[in-house]
């Protein structure tokens, strides 16, 4: 069993810009360089310029803004949505996190007297995207959390109650992993229990909030695919700040 501190601030926008500065550097130079060689170029090409200009800027925007509004200004990190699809609460619960855990702190605090353990799946050969290594050094792991791996997850045959994978699941790149992963989770889970996933969706709404950088997330199609690959189905889902999905998926028995 873990032991939590109080929660600190969750990641919010500024923390996201920090995480993947790289990315919108490249879009701030995109749009000012756009802006700045149009004076120099023939009309057509002047326009042009200043059109992918004007794009990549409000591109940057829109995502910001849609970032601010999930992270800093939605009920995510209250879980006050989690009743609705755990209206017993977590019972005996895995957290499963990908190198940067936010999760844990905040389901502990709103359920102190629920066994919570805690497997991080971070394997640096394996996760490429610079934002979690930087996300890693800022915030460590929490306080006994167990490496574990996507086919080997440190619990025991139907041990618990609800296996918690917030924005976790889709850093597993390959398919084969993620089949694992879900593969033991219901293999974990008692008679009945629950797969919590919450993560982006590649989905219209995203798309239009993140553009290209949408392709990250994985369609819903994926999700349901793998789940009814482990013998897990759908109950209960609930959107948060129209962006971000949170589905319970329920195990045999259930």
């Amino acid at each position: 069993m873990s032991t939590v501190p109080p929660p600190r601030r969750a990641s919010g926008v500024r923390e996201v810009v920090r995480y993947n500065w790289p990315l919108y550097a490249a879009g701030v130079l995109t749009a000012a360089g756009g802006w700045a060689a149009a004076r120099h170029l023939p009309r057509p090409a002047a326009v042009l310029a200043r059109a992918g200009a004007a794009t990549a800027a409000a591109h940057l925007a829109v995502s910001t803004l849609a970032t601010w509004c999930v992270y800093d200004r939605s009920a995510l990190y209250t879980y006050d949505w989690l009743p609705a699809l755990l209206p017993d609460g977590p019972g005996t619960h895995l957290v499963i996190s990908a190198g940067l855990d936010e999760a844990s702190p905040r389901i502990s605090a709103r359920h102190p007297a629920a066994r919570q353990h805690i497997a991080d799946l971070y394997d640096p050969a394996l996760t490429t995207e610079g934002s979690i290594r930087r996300a890693r050094r800022r915030v460590p792991p929490a306080p006994g959390t167990v490496p574990a791996r996507p086919g080997a997850l440190p619990a025991r045959t139907s041990s618990l109650d609800t296996v918690f994978a917030v924005f976790a699941a889709h850093e597993l790149r390959r398919p084969e992993d993620r089949r694992a992963l879900f593969t033991e989770v219901a293999r974990t889970l008692r008679p009945g229990g629950t797969l919590l996933l919450v993560e982006h969706l590649r989905d219209a709404a995203n798309i239009a909030a993140y553009g290209p950088g949408a392709w990250h997330f994985l369609p819903r199609s994926v999700w349901l695919r793998h789940a009814a690959e482990a013998g897990l189905r759908p109950a209960a889902e609930h959107r948060i700040a129209g962006l971000v999905t949170a589905v319970a998926f329920r195990g045999a028995g259930g």
